[in-house]
C-alpha cells in the first residue's frame, strides 16, 4: 500500500494529472481548429486578401506543417511524455515557432494573428510552475519579435510595428502574471486532492485486508439483494462458486435471503438470532446477524454469519460438566429410591384389596418410575461412554445389516426401511466413512426409533428412508434419516438437541442430545431440516475424508 508520507506531490516534474490532460486536450483541439482554418484560408485566399498574405506558398507550407504537428501531438498524447514540464514546454515551443512563422508569412504583427499565442501560453502557464511559466511567455514573445525583425528585412515596416510586437510580448507576460495565483492555488488543491486519494486508497486497501482476514464471516448486501462485499470465510459458508461479489444472494443461499427479507420487514436494530440455516457443505448451522448501513430505505445491509457449532460447543461443555456432576450422584441418590417406589407400586398392585381406580394409580406410579429409570440409564450411559474408536467401514453393507436388525427387533418388514443412494455425481457403492461402529449404531438406532415413534413409521405404508451419498460441496459423506410424519414445530427446531427437552409425555429428552454428542465425538455433525413436502430429515455429515488420519 502507498503511504501518504512517501507519495510524490504533484508538480510539473511529474506525470500529468487528469486535470492537466483535460487542459492539454482542449489546447490540442484549439490547435487543430486553428491550423485547419489557417490552412483553408491560405489555400483559397488571394495575396494580401483577408490575412494580408506576403508569402502565400510559404504560408501554405507552414500551415500544413502546423496541422501535421498538431495531429502528431494528439496521437502521441500520453505515450512519450515523461513529465508535465517537458510536455508543457514542447507545446509552447511548437506554438511559438508555428505562430511566429505564420506571422512572418502574413506580413508581421499587423495581420493580428499574434492572438493565436494567448490561449496556448495561458493554458500551459496554468499547469506550469512560476519559473517555467515566465520562460514560456519569454519564448513566445521572442518568437513574435524575431519574426518582426525578419519581416522588416523583406518588407518596409514602420517603427510602430516593432512597438506592436513589443506590446504583444508584454501582454503575454501580463497574462502569465495574472494566471500565476490561480495556477498556485490549482496545484495546491490538486496536491491536497491527490493526498486524499492516496489516503482513501490506503483506507480501502486496509479495509479490504481487514475484511478478508477477519475470523468472523461477513458480507454486504445491497438494496437489490446482490452481494457487494464478502470475505473468504463467508464465501466458504455460502459456497465459493455462487457467493461472489455481484451475485444474487438468493442464488447463493435462498434461506439466508428469506431471513434477510424477514428482518427487513421487522426492522429491528439487529437480528433476533433465533433463526439458522445450514452451510453450503451441510456440516454446520449458521446464525445470521443483520445491521443496516446508511439511512436509505431499503439500504445496504451488513450480515455477520456466526458458526453456531463453535458457540454450541462452549455451551455444551458447561452442560456436560454439570451433567457429569449430576450423574455421579444419580445411582445412589435417585436410582435406589425410584427402584423402591417401583417395587412398592408393583406389590401394591398385587394386593387383592385395591379397587380398579387404585390399580390405575399404581400403573401411573410404575410408568413414571420406569420413565425416570430410563432417564437415569441414559445419563449414566452418556457419562460412562469412553472415547470413540473410529474405524473405516463401507457404509452400504453396514446399513443393510443395520436395517435387518432394526426391522427384526421392531417386527417391521424391511420394505418399510428403504436404502436410497444420493449420487450428486459421485460414487455411492463403495462409500467409506470413518466412525466408531458402535456409536454410529446407537445414533442411527435412536433416529430410526424416533421416526417410528413420532414420524408415523408404524402406520400402514409409512416408509423410513436411509439416504446416503456425498455432499455436493466438499464431498463429505452423509447419512440421512427421513420420514413423512408431522415434523417438528418451527418454535421447537432450535431446541430439539437440548438435554431433557421433549414434547412427548413418554420421552426423556436425551435421545437426540446423546445422538448429537456421539456424532461430535466422531468428528461428524448431526443436523435437522424440515422436508419440503412434510416430514423430518436428520442429516449426519461425517468427518472430512481429507482429514482422516492415515
Amino acid at each position: 500500500m502507498s503511504s501518504p508520507a512517501t507519495a510524490s506531490p504533484p508538480g510539473t516534474h511529474y506525470e500529468p494529472t487528469d486535470l492537466a490532460w483535460r487542459v492539454i486536450g482542449l489546447v490540442n483541439l484549439y490547435r487543430l481548429l486553428a491550423a485547419a482554418g489557417l490552412l483553408i484560408l491560405s489555400r483559397f485566399a488571394g495575396p494580401r486578401d483577408t490575412l494580408g498574405i506576403a508569402h502565400a506558398t510559404e504560408l501554405l507550407l507552414v500551415c500544413s506543417a502546423y496541422f501535421v504537428a498538431a495531429v502528431t501531438l494528439v496521437l502521441l498524447r500520453r505515450s512519450i511524455w515523461p513529465n508535465l514540464r517537458r510536455l508543457a514546454l514542447t507545446h509552447v515551443a511548437l506554438d511559438a515557432v508555428a505562430v511566429g512563422a505564420i506571422l512572418w508569412t502574413s506580413g508581421g504583427v499587423s495581420s493580428g494573428l499574434g492572438v493565436l499565442l494567448i490561449l496556448p501560453v495561458g493554458a500551459m502557464s496554468l499547469l506550469a510552475e512560476r519559473r517555467d511559466a515566465y520562460f514560456m511567455a519569454a519564448l513566445a514573445a521572442l518568437a513574435v519579435l524575431t519574426q518582426q525583425i525578419a519581416t522588416g528585412f523583406d518588407l518596409q515596416t514602420s517603427a510602430s510595428e516593432y512597438l506592436r510586437a513589443g506590446v504583444g510580448g508584454t501582454v503575454l507576460f501580463l497574462l502569465v502574471l495574472t494566471i500565476q495565483p490561480f495556477s498556485t492555488r490549482l496545484r495546491e488543491s490538486e496536491a491536497l486532492a491527490r493526498r486524499q486519494l492516496v489516503d482513501l486508497a490506503n483506507m480501502a486497501q486496509l479495509s479490504q485486508y481487514i475484511v478478508q482476514h477477519l475470523r468472523e464471516s461477513i458480507l454486504v448486501v445491497d438494496a437489490e439483494d446482490r452481494i457487494r462485499l464478502i470475505n473468504e470465510s463467508a464465501a466458504r459458508i455460502l459456497g465459493d462458486a455462487l457467493a461472489t461479489p455481484g451475485a444474487l444472494l438468493g442464488e447463493a443461499s435462498p434461506r439466508l435471503l428469506y431471513l434477510l427479507a424477514t428482518w427487513r420487514q421487522n426492522r429491528p436494530a439487529q437480528s433476533s438470532g433465533n433463526d439458522t440455516f445450514p452451510a453450503a457443505d451441510g456440516a454446520r448451522l449458521i446464525q445470521p446477524h443483520f445491521a443496516s448501513l446508511g439511512s436509505g430505505e431499503p439500504g445496504p445491509v451488513l450480515v455477520f454469519l456466526e458458526d453456531t457449532s463453535l458457540l454450541a460447543e462452549k455451551v455444551q461443555q458447561s452442560k456436560l460438566a454439570a451433567l457429569g456432576r449430576l450423574s455421579a450422584s444419580i445411582a445412589h441418590e435417585i436410582r435406589n429410591p425410584v427402584g423402591a417406589m417401583s417395587h412398592a407400586s408393583q406389590l401394591l398392585a398385587e394386593s387383592p384389596e385395591i379397587t380398579g381406580a387404585d390399580h390405575r394409580l399404581t400403573q401411573i406410579i410404575r410408568g413414571n418410575a420406569d420413565r425416570v429409570s430410563r432417564i437415569i440409564e441414559n445419563v449414566l450411559e452418556f457419562s460412562r461412554r469412553g472415547t470413540s474408536k473410529p474405524e473405516r467401514l463401507t457404509l452400504l453393507p453396514w446399513l443393510a445389516q443395520f436395517r435387518t436388525e432394526f426391522c427384526a427387533t421392531l417386527q417391521l418388514p424391511e420394505s418399510r426401511v428403504q436404502l436410497i443412494a444420493v449420487t450428486n455425481g459421485a460414487e455411492t457403492e463403495a462409500l467409506t466413512v470413518q466412525v466408531d461402529p458402535q456409536q454410529l449404531y446407537q445414533v442411527l438406532w435412536n433416529l430410526c426409533q424416533n421416526a417410528v415413534t413420532y414420524g408415523g413409521g408404524t402406520a400402514a405404508g409409512a416408509v423410513i428412508e436411509l439416504r446416503h451419498g456425498r455432499m455436493a460441496l466438499g464431498a463429505r459423506p452423509f447419512l440421512e434419516v427421513a420420514d413423512r410424519g408431522p415434523g417438528i414445530a418451527p418454535e421447537n427446531r432450535e431446541r430439539i438437541f437440548e438435554p431433557f427437552f421433549t414434547t412427548s409425555a413418554q420421552g426423556t429428552g436425551l435421545g437426540l442430545f446423546l445422538a448429537r454428542e456421539l456424532a461430535q465425538a466422531n468428528g461428524a455433525t448431526l443436523l435437522y431440516e424440515p422436508r419440503p413436502d412434510g416430514g423430518s430429515l436428520f442429516r449426519l455429515v461425517f468427518s472430512d475424508p481429507l482429514r482422516w488420519e492415515p
